[in-house]
């Protein structure tokens, strides 16, 4: 591998190269400065440039990071240390690792060959997209279909690849405008023409006075922020719909100009990393469209708020609107496809497992093994058994071959929930199955070669577990290839009322009850709640409302009192969450018969109320270990 030092020290720096040339790696030179180091690149472009954080001069090595990430240059950093605040700063550049000074040769081998591995991967999963996105483009059938239904057809497939909430085509000397509006998951309002004026406000800039340069230019940050001064338009657009991030992509069709507005609600949400689809994606709408799409939609034949729904492939229960949880479903769409590793990040409750369970649905394992794996919950003693397996007599009571999660998740996929709670011990020999996807099982001989593809969820903050040394910082990065991060709750309030008529739904199903329904002020209460539990907490509140309320209106949840701190909702919502449906119907069989005052059989009995024969109601007392005469 072809490496460029980026290192002021001098000695620190020569230090690095003999360790490197010793290692078979070439070194193509030695830069004191970000001047230095551009120079050096364009006369010999490196595989990976060692970036020394505090480089000295006007440009550091943060800012020298983003031009080499412009570049499509993998690059490692070196810093004397790893705190904290200087991870923070790092992880935006989105380096593939971390050299630690003062340098142990083992480290460093190791963090250069992940960054090799990930850099390569990432080009290769790059470029996997693009086809990927090439070939669901030319795969939609469009003849016959109006430009709204184009639009909306083709703005499905871009979501899983640009995710968008508000999407615009523009024709420059027309200043007709159509444009998509997300609503949820797989639906869309169309906006004509004639309908942006009245959401947009009065006489909007056309698309060629907002982009002069034409080509293809991405507005986040600073940039989004100078482009909504300078243009009306834009303003419009980001008052409007929230905008604070888009793509402009521009291209010809029926010989008049057009320009793509791709824009999110989240700030620097779109990066270098689109420009490799841009192409596609303008050659796709140069062939979609003709020339009567260019022609303006008459004022009579416009249909107000029309709603569209995209034909996307949704796998379980997916509730919401939010924009940062639509975001999670369209990475996890984006990344089922290939087996690159993700690590989903989010608080307790948040509903990681159901993401894993989602991309694995998506993937081409779907008809294999999914194992799920609590890390927190394996003693240390026998993880390793538990993992990968053992022999027949690896250890005192091992009578028998035992075969671990990696192999029963063969050709599937394994999701690692809680990987932050591994013992560090065996985090290492994790890390050799992402190396060299192979285990050995305990007492065994020989390496066994394994295909699963691994997910892995934590709820800590994984840079300061490796600050801290609680976690291996190259197990961190060869996870967090794709991370995947879930809100909570608490940031998605527009949600909670249609997550509690999921629940509500489904939990009155299960106990055999009527449809059930919130007061406005049980709706009010929910909304107000900070959810410590998050979703989780908010489905066993829904259970138990549903068990305590006689009639078919739902008037008040039991839900704790939270603290500034939150302590006492979480010690109350840790007891009141391990509940089984078991638990749950004993509590609402009991109560039923507290009601009918022991009664069972007969008018006025608990199996009339439950609409259920009294034999099979008499059986599920046994069963639940409920005796009539104590209540």
């Amino acid at each position: 591998m072809k490496v460029l030092i980026v290192e002021d020290q001098f000695i620190e720096a020569y230090d690095l190269q003999l360790t490197l040339e010793r290692n078979g790696h070439s070194v193509t030179g030695i830069a004191a400065s970000a001047q230095e180091a551009m120079a050096s690149i364009e006369k010999n472009t490196p595989d990976l440039v060692c970036l020394d954080i505090f480089i000295k001069g006007a440009v550091n090595g943060i800012e020298l990071a983003e031009t080499l990430q412009a570049l499509g240059i993998g690059f490692v950093f070196i810093s004397a240390n790893s705190g904290k605040t200087i991870l923070d700063r790092a992880k935006v550049t989105n380096p593939y690792g971390f050299i630690i000074k003062p340098f142990r040769e083992e480290d460093i081998l190791t963090t250069i060959e992940i960054a090799g591995y990930r850099h390569n991967h990432k080009q290769e999963q790059l470029w996997e997209q693009r086809t990927n996105l090439q070939q669901r483009l030319n795969a939609l059938d469009t003849s016959g279909k109006v430009l709204s239904e184009k639009l909306v057809q083709t703005g499905a497939v871009l979501q899983s690849y640009y995710p968008f909430d508000y999407l615009e085509l523009g024709f420059n000397e027309t200043g007709i405008k159509q444009a998509l509006l997300r609503k949820g998951f797989s639906e869309y309002r169309f906006l004509s023409h004639n309908e942006l004026p009245e959401i947009n406000k009065p006489n909007p800039k056309s698309h060629s006075n907002l982009f002069e340069n034409g080509g293809h230019d991405i507005y986040t940050g600073q940039a989004f922020t100078a482009l909504c001064r300078s243009s009306a338009r834009c303003r419009y657009i980001a008052e409007t719909f929230g905008i604070r991030s888009l793509i402009v992509l521009t291209g010809t069709i029926a010989k008049s100009s057009f320009s793509l507005l791709i824009c999110s609600r989240q700030p620097d949400y779109y990066n270098k990393q689109h420009v490799i689809m841009n192409d596609v994606v303008t050659a796709y709408f140069e062939k979609l469209f003709n020339a009567r799409d260019l022609e303006l939609t008459p004022v009579n034949k416009v249909s107000p708020k029309k709603q569209l729904t995209a034909h996307r492939h949704i796998t379980g229960a997916f509730v919401g609107t939010n924009s940062k949880m639509l975001s999670v479903y369209d990475a996890a769409t984006r990344v089922a496809p290939s087996d690159t590793s993700v690590l989903i990040l989010g608080e307790n409750g948040t509903g990681k497992e159901h993401v894993a369970r989602y991309i694995h649905k998506l993937s081409s394992r779907a008809e294999k093994s999914f194992v799920a794996v609590n890390c927190a919950a394996i003693p240390a003693n026998l993880a390793e058994s538990i993992l990968f397996g053992h022999e027949k007599g690896a250890f005192t009571g091992a009578n028998e071959r035992h075969i671990g999660k990696f192999e029963l998740a063969e050709n599937g996929t394994i999701f690692l929930d809680e990987i932050g709670e591994m013992p560090i011990e065996l985090q290492v020999k994790l890390l050799r199955v992402l190396q060299e996807n192979e285990i050995e099982r305990v007492g065994g001989q020989k390496p066994i070669k394994i295909n699963a593809r691994i997910i892995a969820a934590t709820n800590k903050n994984l840079e300061e577990e490796v600050s801290t040394g609680r976690f291996r910082i190259d197990l961190f990065y060869r996870l967090y290839v794709f991370p995947v991060n879930i809100p909570p709750l608490r940031e998605r309030t527009e949600d909670i009322i249609n997550l509690a008529g999921y629940f509500i739904e489904g939990y009155c199903k299960k106990l055999n009850r009527g449809l059930m329904k919130l007061s406005a002020a049980a709706a009010e209460q929910l909304i107000k709640y900070s959810w410590p539990g998050n979703v989780r907490q908010l489905e066993h509140a829904i259970q138990r409302a549903i068990i305590m309320t006689d009639g078919e209106i739902i008037n008040e949840l039991p839900l704790p009192k939270t603290t500034v701190t939150g302590h006492t909702a979480l010690q109350e919502f840790a007891i009141d969450s391990v509940k089984t449906i078991q638990e749950m119907e004993r509590d609402y069989i009991y109560h039923i018969l507290k009601k009918c005052q022991g009664k069972v059989y007969g008018t006025g009995g608990a199996a009339e109320l439950l609409n259920l024969p009294p034999s099979t109601l008499n059986s599920k007392m046994k069963k639940l270990g409920i005796s009539s005469k104590f209540i």
